[in-house]
């Protein structure tokens, strides 16, 4: 394999892996230095045919774990893609639609620590995000089928240290209506009735279980037209789907901690007749 053919197959195969799974590519490597060990050992043919028989093999080996470890680079601090699996971002996002996270635009992320570093912009309210579920136990989501450990993407409502309210399915972000949402969309006609299990917590309890991602338990279900007020912790964001009667969110599962901001919804790249930037 020749120089120039060798780094194009690198390339391509990193962007493909970049959209799809880097460990069958992985495990690919490794069959196929295993069959250049077989293949060379099995062969009645002489020494030298043998030999080629493995540097062959383990030359596609090597090119298949380079292309692996480029795609891991690039999905760990470029940009990776994203399948939109459920209709929470209606009308922005429909079901089955794919599309490219920037990973670094919030700076990069260092492992374990779950910190940004070196970042181009700020998490702005009204940029779609994607996250990692926000709470560690997943019987804390009873809104749906448990998704624990999953990307989620979900628009930015709130900010740290902001107040989010909704009433009669309107949004209010510090005391105030929070504007013009051509994004949002509401599915059902009829608003819900307030929870009466709310009205029997104080502020300061309904506070402390939404922020720990207990409040769904406490009450048996959260009243996604009526909720609130909290306060949004530093260094959390609160998370709304634009589809906002058919969203498991914030309102569900409480803040999502900056540690768990995975990128910013960058390019919806297919089907190619909705390709477009994601606002």
């Amino acid at each position: 394999m020749s120089v120039e053919t060798r780094a194009r197959f690198i390339s391509f195969a990193a962007h493909a892996l970049s959209v799809g799974e880097v460990y069958p590519a992985l495990v690919a490597g490794t069959v196929l230095g295993a069959l250049g060990f077989w293949r060379a050992w099995s062969s009645g043919d002489s020494v030298e045919s043998r030999r080629h028989f493995l540097a062959e093999d383990l030359e596609w080996a090597q090119t298949v774990f380079e292309a692996a470890f480029t795609a891991s680079l690039l999905m760990m601090f470029v940009v990776q893609a994203f399948k939109i699996p459920s209709s929470s971002m209606e009308n922005t996002l429909l079901i089955g639609d794919h599309l490219f996270v920037n990973k670094f635009v919030y700076g990069l992320r260092v492992p374990f620590i779950g910190r940004h570093i070196l970042p181009l912009e700020s998490v702005q309210r009204g940029d779609v995000v994607v996250f990692r579920f926000p709470v560690d136990d997943p019987r804390a989501l009873h809104c749906g089928s448990v998704q624990y450990g999953k990307d989620f993407i979900k628009r930015v409502i709130g900010l740290p240290g902001d107040t989010v309210e909704v009433r009669e399915g309107r949004v209010y972000v510090n005391g105030a209506p929070l504007g013009q949402e051509p994004y949002a969309l509401y599915s059902d006609n009829e608003r819900q009735p307030e929870s009466l299990h709310a009205k029997e917590l104080s502020p300061q309890r309904y506070q402390e279980l939404w922020q720990n991602h207990l409040l769904d338990g406490e009450l048996q279900n959260v009243e996604r037209d009526f909720f609130g007020p909290v306060k949004v912790p530093q260094r959390a964001y609160f998370m709304m789907g634009d589809n906002r009667d058919r969203s498991c969110d914030s309102r569900y599962w409480g803040p999502v901690e900056e540690r768990y901001v995975k990128g910013k919804a960058w390019l919806l790249y297919w089907p190619p007749a909705r390709m477009k930037s994601i606002r």
